[in-house]
């Protein structure tokens, strides 16, 4: 008989053990399922940011390029004293800005025609102002 019952407890012993084996189990698959899931969440997110990032980059990248182009014209162009011109573009707004001063009328009007010219399909936000140099 006593062999009977410690078999029985043993018996028992090996079911419980069995089963929260199969519960610990369980647990650490229902775990690595969440954490897969928000590594999977987690790496959408990243994906998303750098496309974000490299847009914001191609963005800038082309305005400099406008920027580029339209001062390199003014500066060549010998109907406009390009000296005193800043230009500023924001491929966002698709907008050249011109500010800075230059000598006269016909220069401001010509400096805003280059710019055009070059910046095809930008907005031209010419803020010259016009003042003879003494």
């Amino acid at each position: 008989m006593t062999a009977a019952l410690a078999f029985a407890v043993g018996a028992a012993a090996c079911d419980n053990t069995a089963r929260g084996a199969r519960k610990d189990a369980a647990e650490a698959q229902a775990d690595a399922n969440a954490k897969a899931a928000d590594a999977k969440q987690k790496a959408k997110e990243e994906a998303s940011d750098a496309r974000k990032a490299a847009n914001e980059g191609a963005s800038a990248l082309d305005a400099a390029k406008e920027t580029f182009d339209v001062k390199t014209s003014l500066l060549a162009d010998a109907s406009v004293d390009a000296s005193d011109i800043n230009v500023d573009t924001f491929h966002e707004t698709k907008t050249v800005v011109l500010k800075g001063t230059v000598p006269t009328a016909a220069q401001k009007t010509e400096a805003a025609n280059i710019a055009a010219r070059e910046a095809k399909g930008y907005h031209i936000d010419n803020q010259l102002v016009v003042k003879p140099k003494s």
